[in-house]
């Protein structure tokens, strides 16, 4: 047996020490650098917001184009600014971005959250870039009546340095009009394993996006159709609008820490494609909820299984706030899609304009039991107890 070498083993050593060092060095969960925009700069902080053209302006971030460091309660003419968390936050001007350099994982999967609230038009618009992937974010609709909401966007680490981007794609007449953002984190996501008795991957939600345990608006996923990049595994957002990703620290969540909220209607809808067996019966089975928010009944998701659909209202019993659903179905195909949205368009009842809908959790898809579900030795048995009787 040949032995290996002194330079060989050192070699090895040095490479596994390398690899070590790369996964420590990489960002950790969470807020990035003065991600919150609280760590003053140079000077301070300006009494009314400092717009800066310097690309240093901003601690820990590069800045290009027109760049504002904004305070929370700081006036433009007649209309207040909005930061969603803290004190201070960034707005963009036409064509400005903000960037920070971080360290990742290549080949992982990392979900970007970031708070956003529009200025000046309705028509705003974000982009939030990690070369090559890149998302540009409609901030037209608000989800909530406090002016802002949180995001969350996913991308596959290409390489280990990379470098997060958010831009304003938008042009408008007054330069300095923009969208405002505060509170940005990044997190490594997992897959979760698929349950073996259990065709939906993450039917839970238990695995999603960084959620600030302070922050009591949920985190909104915008539209996504790549199911491998995915701020919720195993699951795309393939409509115009966002569904809200909760935690049970701020709403009722039917089982663990996290579930889905279904908003506007069929302009929100979530899907799988889950793995089935051709001519084989099946049941999708779900958590139907309310999120505890004031939100206006009736609600009611219309829930989608192979070539079954169903509208389920929601009806619990006075001591519970979410109720179990299923949906029978036989497969067509080794692919079966399964999808949800909320039949009605509803608002909570102290605001009258933050959208909310019905929550959905812990989805699951088996082979359904029952007759239709015997095995030959089932039926064997069966009839050799009809025999038997009649011999009798």
């Amino acid at each position: 047996m040949a032995s290996t070498s002194p330079t060989t083993k050192s070699f090895r050593l040095f490479c596994l020490i390398v690899s070590h060092l790369a996964v420590i060095l990489a960002a950790e969960d969470g807020l990035l650098i003065n991600g919150d925009f609280e760590t003053a700069p140079t000077g301070g902080f300006a009494d009314d917001g400092a717009t800066s053209d310097s690309r240093d302006a901003v601690p820990s971030w590069k800045l290009t184009g027109t760049v504002e460091l904004v305070a929370s309660g700081q006036k433009q003419g007649g209309m207040i600014l909005i930061v969603p968390e803290g004190k201070h936050a960034v707005r963009l001007g036409n064509d400005a971005q903000i960037s920070q350099d971080v360290k990742l994982e290549k080949g992982e999967i990392y979900s970007i959250t970031f708070s956003a609230s529009r200025t000046c038009a309705q028509l705003e618009s974000l982009n939030v870039s990690v070369s090559p992937a890149s998302q540009t974010i409609d901030l037209q609709t608000l989800y909530s009546v406090q002016g802002w909401d949180t995001y969350a966007w996913a991308f596959q680490a290409e390489e280990e340095d990379a470098n997060v981007v958010f831009t304003n794609p938008g042009m408008e007449d007054d330069p300095t009009c923009g969208p405002i953002i505060d509170d940005i984190a990044i997190k490594k996501l997992f897959v979760p394993t698929k349950p073996k008795d259990n065709a939906v991957l993450n039917g839970d939600f238990e695995e999603g996006p960084w959620m600030f345990r302070n922050a009591s608006l949920g985190v909104l996923l915008p539209t996504n159709l790549d199911e491998e990049t995915s701020s919720l595994p195993g699951w795309i957002v393939e409509s115009n609008r966002a569904v809200r990703y909760i935690d049970s620290y701020h709403f009722s969540v039917p089982g663990g820490k996290r579930a889905l909220e279904l908003l506007s209607g069929k302009e929100g809808i979530i899907s799988q494609m889950v793995t089935t067996t051709p001519n084989k019966p099946y049941t999708m089975s779900f958590s139907l909820g309310h999120a505890g928010d004031t939100c206006k009944q009736p609600l009611a998701v219309m829930a989608f299984a192979g070539d079954q659909a169903e509208n389920i209202h929601y009806t619990p019993n006075a001591n519970s706030t979410f109720q179990t659903a299923n949906v029978n179905f036989t497969a067509k195909a080794e692919r079966t899609r399964v999808a949800f949205y909320s039949v009605y368009y509803n608002t909570r009842s102290d605001d009258m304009s933050s959208l909310c809908g019905p929550v959905v959790d812990d989805i699951r898809v088996v082979v359904s039991g029952g007759v239709r579900g015997l095995n030959l030795s089932g039926l064997r048995f069966g009839f050799m107890i009809l025999i038997i009787m009649f011999m009798v």
